[in-house]
């Protein structure tokens, strides 16, 4: 059976809007077509239950992408390893990050033909089945500490996640995605898990600026299209966490280190961002911190709240780092994709990287 995308009556092309909403199952409902329609939503964040098959995810992209005039942005967090939405019906597994970091060890040159790979391999089976963007790579440090990076950092030292991340945004580049480097200024050294906790770390700027942070201000916005702080709070910076933080978002990254690109927020139903009060508290914070848009997952009814509540308008500049996102050109279908064979020595590649990594 064919599953064919609905026809809306669209209303006339609007900017995006700060807020970045979910959905719940594998079709849009009534109520959700009118909440993306809200002129405060610009994008649409999916995960594995918006998954059934191949064929169900591009219907449901091409109905997220119809539902408005100047069609949303549709993101996924597809990293590999333990955090990859999409695993079956065609989809290449993908490798934790840290196998490119112990590839590196080996053979430098190799692990960056491997990161392009699985770059190439993540965006291109995304942008096959309509998925705009990845919020991928990982840019954090790994310290050993942290609960919820372990393997999804490259490596600990702060010039090898730089070149690793930088082949792999080649790979996403070289079928037409953008990259969000997360999560600044970095999450590996504060042990406790931000979805369930308040992580404290408890370092200077400069220690901070040093280390887990080298990564941005080498890569800048020319290669990454976008930026997501961390709900980590640095004490001796700010009170509050970096997501919520001026100092952070605006001062250090965006004047400090010159970052001209996009900045979302993680999302404002994770515990790490209680301290910023409600929803309406929270996505106020990160907006006047900097960020352009605001996530809010897994809680439609809190996202509704915030729509009805927000009184923000995007200015221009905002509008256009968000717009930048968007694809640079049209993705083959699936069909054409596996003939490609650029692609398939990619997946190729990558599936045998994968096996290494898990000794099979």
């Amino acid at each position: 059976m064919t599953i064919e995308s609905k026809t809306y009556d669209v209303p006339a092309p609007a900017a995006p809007g700060p807020v970045m909403v979910d959905v719940a199952g594998t079709e849009l409902t009534a109520a959700e077509v009118q909440r993306l329609r809200h002129p405060l939503v610009g994008g649409v964040i999916l995960f594995a239950r918006n998954f059934r098959n191949r064929e169900q995810l591009s219907a449901l992209t091409a109905d997220i992408h119809a539902a408005r005039g100047e069609a949303l942005l549709i993101a996924v967090d597809h990293e590999g390893g333990r955090v990859q939405r999409f695993r079956s019906d065609g989809f290449t597994v993908l490798p934790a990050m840290r196998a490119l970091g112990s590839l590196w060890e080996r053979d430098p040159l190799a692990a960056m033909q491997a990161a392009t790979d699985t770059g190439r391999v993540l965006a291109a089976e995304l942008r096959a089945c309509g998925v705009d963007l990845s919020f991928t790579p990982v840019l954090d440090l790994d310290f050993g500490e942290s609960r919820v990076i372990r393997d999804r950092a490259f490596h600990r030292d702060p010039r090898v996640v730089a070149m690793l991340a930088r082949a792999l945004i080649q790979g996403l580049a070289l079928a037409g995605m953008s990259a969000c480097g997360k999560h600044f200024p970095g999450h590996g050294y504060a042990a406790a898990d931000s979805h369930y906790e308040i992580p404290v770390d408890e370092r200077t700027l400069d220690e901070v600026l040093n280390e887990d942070a080298m990564p941005y201000r080498w890569l800048g916005d020319a290669i990454l299209g976008a930026v997501m702080p961390a709900h980590v709070i640095y004490p001796k910076v700010d009170k509050a966490p970096a997501g919520f933080s001026r100092k952070w978002v605006t001062s250090v990254l965006r004047k400090r280190l010159g970052y001209g690109g996009a900045v979302f927020s993680d999302d404002l139903t994770m515990e790490g961002a209680a301290v910023a009060g409600d929803i309406h508290g929270r996505a106020l914070a990160a907006l006047r911190a900097g960020c352009d848009m605001v996530l809010v997952c897994n809680r439609p009814d809190l996202a509704d709240d915030l729509l009805a509540r927000l009184a923000w308008t995007s200015d221009g500049a905002s509008v256009d780092r968000i717009r930048a996102l968007k694809p640079k050109f049209a993705a083959p279908g699936w069909a054409a994709l596996q003939a490609d064979p650029g692609y398939e020595k990619s997946r190729k590649a990558v599936r045998a990287l994968a096996r290494a990594a898990s000794g099979s």
